[in-house]
């Protein structure tokens, strides 16, 4: 497996990643590929956080993406959709694809990661909830699986709501 960035060319193979991994019986076309279509138009983009990971023959077999969101008026990151085809679930590909964007972020001197997501799964890469650092969740409801993985430019007077990009806003 090899981690890169996604290339113009890996646009519908991480398309088709996205819907593999997320589509059920009652959603063939699931809420979060037509998301990364948004995001991928919308000035919240982040190419550099756009992350593929790549099979034994090339083919794209994960995706990750960082886009730009707010606590306040402040810059920082939300995290998703991680996306790992099916058949390569259970095999790291997932954990390789959260550290290589982790690392991108902070070698280009982002202050925080926010994400929705599983206390148990997101905990091993060092994500706590956002209540812990003082940032509020866009839904309160959503209370300890609404997370925040803090960087080297972290700053303790970093604390607010956090904002996802507007293509969040019509999930």
């Amino acid at each position: 497996m090899l981690i890169r960035r996604e290339g113009p060319a890996d646009e519908s193979a991480v398309r088709a990643v996205t819907t593999a991994a997320f589509a059920g019986p009652e959603t063939p076309d699931p809420v979060e590929a037509g998301l990364l279509d948004r995001l991928r138009t919308c000035d919240a983009w982040l190419a550099e956080l756009s992350m593929v990971a790549t099979g034994e023959q090339g083919e794209v077999i994960g995706h990750v993406v960082c886009t730009r969101g707010h606590v306040g008026t402040h810059p920082v990151l939300g995290l998703g959709p991680l996306s790992v085809h099916p058949a390569h679930q259970r095999q790291g590909v997932g954990l390789a694809l959260v550290h290589s964007v982790l690392g991108a972020a902070d070698a280009i001197g982002e202050p925080l990661v926010a994400l929705l997501g599983s206390p148990t799964y997101y905990s091993r890469f060092g994500f706590r909830a956002s209540t812990r650092y003082g940032i509020t969740p866009p839904d309160p409801g959503w209370g300890e699986y609404f997370q925040v993985r803090t960087l080297t430019a972290y700053a303790p007077a970093l604390r607010g709501a956090f904002a996802y990009p507007a293509p969040f806003d019509d999930l």
